[in-house]
């Protein structure tokens, strides 16, 4: 069975149609005052208002930034297979040792690898890559010579980037995880109730949480935040504003 049709990149254009991808949170960060431009086959929201607030927002207020946009690809396998997978799809050697730690996220290859359980991994990458990592894991699943799956999961996770040194207040407010440094280090990542849904939590920088949770309940988790957030200043920012924090958002590298 192919599960090609989850993968954004799969539509195809032609002369009278040109597809585009929305976050479930469209509507919402477009009543909001978002802009809009067109990447990698995404409507982003790109800024909503002048570029030296939101960066204020984002380096000593609070702010949440739509990243639905993110690749998302599952890999499942039996333990040894799948941290030789990720391996080989980093571009390390057959039998190096794996990246995956139970607990912590890792960023390799341009993508964070966050492990569920023994069986199971997510890379989350930018759109711009998900195809490319998408192939690279399938050749590497191949090659291992068991059984493994590799699914686009895209359109199945949305997910919410909340930045700031108010992010963890506004997850007080609604999420019961202990993200406190001492609990959740940077890499951290934690499975969990979020907002009463199931939902995980990857602490990307020391004010940066990237946050995913069901598609579907995109509105709802948008409607969480600005509740929770605007109590306490915080405000929605657009991808721009994410950019000068991202070298800080890489984490520690793994060359596989």
């Amino acid at each position: 069975m192919s599960f090609e049709f989850l993968a954004v990149d799969a539509a195809r254009s032609d002369d009278r149609f040109a597809p585009v991808a929305h976050s479930p949170m469209e509507g919402q960060a477009r009543d909001a005052g978002a802009r809009f431009e067109q990447r990698d086959g995404w409507n982003v929201a790109v800024g909503y208002a002048d570029p030296v607030v939101e960066r204020a927002a984002t380096e000593t207020g609070g702010a949440w930034t739509d990243s639905s946009h993110l690749g998302k690809i599952e890999l499942q396998a039996a333990p040894d297979a799948l941290g030789e997978i990720v391996t080989r799809a980093c571009g390390g050697a057959d039998h190096a040792d794996s990246p995956l730690e139970l607990g912590l996220a890792t960023r390799a290859a341009g993508a964070w690898w966050c492990p569920l359980t023994p069986e199971r991994t997510l890379a989350v990458c930018p759109p711009s890559r998900t195809a490319t990592l998408r192939e690279r894991l399938e050749q590497a699943a191949e090659a291992s010579g068991g059984l493994a799956s590799v699914i686009e999961v895209t359109t199945l996770h949305a997910a919410l980037t909340l930045s700031g040194p108010l992010a963890r207040e506004i997850f007080a407010r609604f999420c019961a995880l202990d993200l406190r440094p001492q609990s959740m280090p940077v890499r951290g990542l934690r499975p969990g109730s979020v907002a009463r849904t199931p939902g995980l939590v990857l602490r990307e920088a020391e004010d940066r949480f990237l946050m995913l949770f069901g598609w579907a309940l995109g509105e709802y988790m948008w409607s969480v935040v600005e509740d929770a957030g605007g109590r306490l200043g915080a405000r929605p920012v657009g991808v721009d504003a994410l950019e000068p924090l991202d070298a800080a958002a890489q984490g520690p590298s793994v060359d596989a």
